[in-house]
C-alpha cells in the first residue's frame, strides 16, 4: 500500500476566514485519506510582530473601517513578488523550513501572501510543487489574490471565478469549489422552509463594543415577541458577559448566552436567521446551513464582497442600525413569514454546504493526475 499524499495547508491569523478555511479543508483531506499539516507560517517566524499586527488589525475592522479601508486599497497595489523587510523575510524563511521538514506532494494556501514566498523558495531550491490558492473573498478580490503565482485557484462561487476571469485569469485554473465550510454541514439538517417561525429563533454574533451589543438586542427582541435570541459572545466574553446579562434579565425566558463554542454549524442549522458581521467565514457558513442573514457591521474592502454574494442570492442583506435591524426583522415575519420562507429558498437553489469535500477531492484528483 502507498503512503498517503502529504499535503501542507498554510494560513494566516489575519482574519478567522483563512483559518477557519484552513482547519475544514484539513479535516475533508485527512477523511480523504491524505497526511496533513495545518501550519501559519507568520506565527511560526513572526510571532509577536504578527500578535501586534493581529491586534490592529481587530481595531482597524471594528472600531476605525475607515482607515482599513485606506489600507486595505493600498495594498491591492502593492507588488508582493519582492521580498521587503523582516515582515515578510521571517515567515517565508519558517515556510521553507516547513516544507524542507515536512516533504509534501503539494502545498494548499488559504492566505494571498504565500504563493509569492513559495515562487521564491521554489526558485532557490529548484523545486517546484503544485500550489492551490484557496481565496476566502468573494466577488471583490484584492489584486494580491489575482497575482498570486498559484497553479489553480479554488473559489466560493460561480459570480467569483466570472470575477476573476474578467480580470485575466484562465478559466481552467479556477474552480468553483464553494467556500470550505465544516464537513458537518452536508448532513446537518437546516430548518425547514414550511416552519411555523414560532419561537422565531436568532442567532446573534456581536463585535467587541457593548453599547451596540445593547441596541442591537433591544432591536431584535422588541421587532416581535415571537423572537428568541441567542448571544454568541465567542473571544470577548469577558467584556461583553455583563451586558448580555442585562439583556437576559429584561427579556425573561427569551434569550439564551453562550460564550466560545465549536457547536456554530449546529446552532446555524437550527435558527432561522443569524445577524452578525460580514466575515468570509460567518457569511459561508449561513449560505451553508440555508440560514437567511442580516450584516450589522461591514468592513470596506474584503466583506463588500461577501455582502454583494449574500444579496445577489437573495440569502441576506445590510441592516447596519438598530433600527434598521428591527424594521428588517418585522419585514422578515411579515405575511407568516413569507420574505424570510422566499430567503430559504434561495440558499437552497444557491446549495453550497460542502466546499471543503469538493476541494479536497479536487486537489487529490489533480496530486493524482500528476503522479500518474
Amino acid at each position: 500500500m502507498s503512503d498517503p499524499p502529504r499535503i501542507l495547508i498554510v494560513t494566516a491569523a489575519f482574519g478567522e476566514g483563512h483559518n477557519s478555511a484552513a482547519r475544514n479543508l484539513g479535516l475533508a483531506l485527512d477523511m480523504e485519506g491524505a497526511a496533513i499539516r495545518v501550519s501559519d507560517p507568520c506565527l511560526l517566524g513572526a510571532p509577536r510582530l504578527t500578535d501586534l499586527l493581529c491586534r490592529g488589525y481587530r481595531l482597524a475592522t471594528t472600531c476605525l473601517p475607515r482607515v482599513w479601508a485606506w489600507i486595505y486599497r493600498a495594498s491591492d497595489r502593492c507588488d508582493f513578488s519582492r521580498q521587503k523587510g523582516p515582515i515578510m523575510r521571517l515567515p517565508e524563511r519558517a515556510l521553507a523550513s516547513l516544507i524542507a521538514e515536512f516533504q509534501p506532494v503539494a502545498i494548499v494556501s488559504t492566505y494571498p501572501l504565500y504563493p509569492y514566498f513559495l515562487a521564491r523558495i521554489f526558485a532557490a531550491t529548484g523545486s517546484h510543487l503544485p500550489v492551490f490558492t484557496v481565496v476566502t473573498d468573494s466577488m471583490e478580490i484584492n489584486a494580491a489574490w489575482l497575482r498570486a503565482p498559484s497553479d489553480w485557484w479554488l473559489v466560493t462561487d460561480p459570480l467569483t471565478r466570472d470575477a476573476m476571469i474578467h480580470k485575466g485569469l484562465a478559466a481552467g485554473k479556477i474552480v468553483d469549489t464553494g467556500f470550505p465550510v465544516y464537513v458537518g454541514f452536508a448532513t446537518l439538517e437546516p430548518v425547514p422552509e414550511e416552519d411555523a417561525c414560532d419561537p422565531f429563533r436568532v442567532l446573534y454574533f456581536p463585535t467587541a463594543q457593548r453599547s451596540l451589543l445593547l441596541r442591537h438586542g433591544r432591536a431584535l427582541l422588541d421587532a416581535s415577541p415571537a423572537v428568541h435570541l441567542t448571544i454568541v459572545l465567542g473571544r470577548n466574553v469577558r467584556r461583553l458577559y455583563a451586558g448580555a446579562r442585562e439583556i437576559k434579565d429584561a427579556y425573561p425566558g427569551r434569550v439564551r448566552l453562550l460564550g466560545w463554542t465549536r457547536k456554530v454549524p449546529q446552532l446555524l442549522n437550527s435558527h432561522h436567521l443569524v445577524v452578525g458581521k460580514a466575515g468570509g467565514a460567518t457569511v459561508h457558513e449561513a449560505i451553508a446551513a440555508r440560514c437567511p442573514m442580516l450584516i450589522h457591521h461591514l468592513v470596506p474592502g474584503q466583506e463588500e464582497g461577501n455582502l454583494r454574494l449574500l444579496e445577489t442570492i437573495g440569502g441576506g442583506m445590510l441592516a447596519a442600525s438598530p433600527e434598521d435591524l428591527a424594521l428588517e426583522l418585522r419585514h422578515l415575519l411579515a405575511d407568516h413569514a413569507a420574505r424570510w420562507r422566499t430567503m430559504k429558498n434561495a440558499l437552497a437553489r444557491h446549495a453550497r454546504n460542502a466546499g471543503a469535500i469538493t476541494a479536497a477531492r479536487f486537489i487529490l484528483g489533480q496530486i493524482h493526475d500528476r503522479g500518474s
